[in-house]
C-alpha cells in the first residue's frame, strides 16, 4: 500500500512512519521542514502544511490510505477539516486513521459525513507528556505538582501500531479506539519507575493550588489554560485511570508499560552533565 502519514516528525508519527516502513509498505512522510525530517532510505519525504490546503495536492496524490492528525503547528485544531476530506476523497484515498483529540474537531466531523474509511484513536494521555518533567527532574530531582491522580498512559509506538493495523487492514473502518496503557500509575508511582531507571533519589513535591497557578503561570500559559490544568487535577475524567485491552486486542501485542518507556527515555531525566556519558535517548 502507498500511505501518507502526516505529522510524520511528531511522537506518533514517527512511530507509524517506521512501523509501516517495516511492514513493507511504501510511506510518504509530510511535514512542514522535510530537510530536517531524518528518516530511513525508502521513505518517500515531501513538504506540506495541513492548515494550508494548497501546499498538499502532491502529498495526496496517489495514495491509499492516510493517518491525519488533527492540530496544526501551535497545536491548535484544525479548522479547515472540510477542505482536508474534500481533497483526500478527490485523491480517492479509501482508508484513514485519525490521531483524535479531547474534543471532536473538524477533521473527526468531516470524516464521518465522507465515503473513506475512517478509524479514530483516542489515546487517554501519552507516556512522553511525562518529559513535560525532564527539566525539574534532571535539575532538583524534584516533580512538583498538584495532581495525584491515576493515568493509563500509553506509548506512542502503540498508537501508531493500532494506527497502522487500521490502514492497512479490513474490518478498522467506522471504529473508534480509545487506547490506553496496561497499567494506570499517579505520578508518585512513575517518580518511583524513573527513580530505579536513573538511579538516582527522585522526590514528588504535592503543590496547593494556588503553587500550580504560579507554576503554570511560569510557563507563559494564559489564565484560561491555567484553570483548565487545575480542574483536570482536581478533578481527573473517569476514564483517566481505566485501563483498556484495546491495543492487545486490535494489535495482538500486549501495549508497552511505563517501565520500558522510562528505559528508552533514561538519558532525558539524568542531570546535563551525565547525559552525554549515557549515549543517546532512545524514541518518545
Amino acid at each position: 500500500m502507498r500511505i501518507l502519514v502526516t505529522g510524520a516528525t511528531g511522537q506518533v508519527g514517527r512511530h507509524l512512519v517506521d512501523e509501516l516502513h517495516r511492514g513493507g509498505h511504501h510511506v510518504r512522510a509530510l511535514t512542514r521542514s522535510p530537510q530536517n525530517a531524518g528518516f530511513p532510505d525508502g521513505v518517500e519525504v515531501v513538504g506540506g502544511d495541513l492548515t494550508k490546503v494548497e501546499t498538499l495536492g502532491d502529498a495526496f496524490e496517489g495514495v491509499d490510505a492516510i493517518h491525519l492528525i488533527t492540530f496544526g503547528g501551535d497545536f491548535g485544531d484544525l479548522t479547515n477539516g472540510a477542505e482536508l476530506v474534500d481533497l483526500a476523497e478527490r485523491k480517492r484515498v479509501r482508508r484513514a486513521s485519525v490521531l483524535g483529540s479531547w474534543s471532536r474537531t473538524s477533521v473527526e466531523t468531516a470524516l464521518k459525513g465522507s465515503a473513506i474509511g475512517w478509524t479514530l484513536l483516542h489515546p487517554v494521555e501519552f507516556m512522553a507528556n511525562t518529559l513535560d518533567w525532564a527539566d525539574e527532574l534532571s535539575t532538583n530531582g524534584t516533580l512538583s505538582t498538584l495532581a495525584t491522580y491515576p493515568s493509563a498512559m500509553v506509548h506512542e509506538a502503540d498508537i501508531a501500531a493500532v494506527a497502522a493495523s487500521a490502514l492497512t487492514e479490513p474490518g478498522h473502518a467506522g471504529r473508534t479506539y480509545p487506547l490506553t496503557g496496561p497499567e494506570a500509575l499517579t505520578p508518585q508511582q512513575r517518580i518511583r519507575i524513573l527513580a530505579e531507571k536513573t538511579g538516582r533519589d527522585l522526590t514528588f513535591v504535592r503543590l496547593t493550588e494556588a503553587q500550580e497557578r504560579e507554576r503554570l503561570r511560569g510557563y507563559g500559559y494564559d489564565d484560561d489554560y491555567v484553570e483548565f490544568g487545575i480542574d483536570l487535577a482536581t478533578n481527573p475524567p473517569a476514564t483517566a485511570g481505566r485501563v483498556l485491552p484495546t491495543v492487545r486486542d486490535v494489535t495482538g501485542t500486549p501495549a508497552r508499560t511505563f517501565a520500558q518507556w522510562a528505559q528508552e527515555n533514561v538519558a532525558r531525566f539524568l542531570p546535563r552533565d551525565a547525559r552525554a556519558a549515557s549515549g543517546p535517548t532512545g524514541p518518545s
